[in-house]
């Protein structure tokens, strides 16, 4: 999985992460332990799932669990460029009306707002 680091204009510290392949019960768990350690770091994380082309409810439960963490810390939560085959999961499941879904990591990582939890 791969982690990267941007600052905003405004100065805000996000990170991206990017997991590949499967987001399934067998990999969950370590995603999971991964956002739970990034939002340590910084509060704003961006999931960029391009390359996740498989996920079921384990990978969306760590993360609902990652976006409550965030949460939980006055930070944001955002997913971006999500995989055609996985963007079906979100829509069935109506997930991606709870999730600030993004075409782009870009536009993603734009919006961040400056260490304001995001209003529902």
């Amino acid at each position: 999985m791969d982690q990267t680091t941007h600052t905003t204009q405004d100065g805000t510290k996000v990170i991206v992460l990017t997991p590949s392949g499967r987001l399934d019960i067998t990999t969950a768990w370590q995603f999971r332990l991964k956002l739970q350690e990034v939002v340590k770091e910084s509060p704003h994380i961006v999931v960029n799932l391009g390359t996740v082309d498989f996920i079921d409810s384990s990978g969306l439960t760590s993360l609902v669990a990652g976006m409550r963490d965030a949460d939980k810390a006055n930070g944001s939560f955002r997913i971006c460029n999500v995989h055609p085959e996985a963007r079906l999961v979100f829509e069935v499941t109506m997930m991606d009306s709870v999730f600030e879904i993004f075409e782009t990591e870009a536009e993603a990582i734009e919006g961040v707002p400056r260490g304001i939890a995001r209003q529902r």
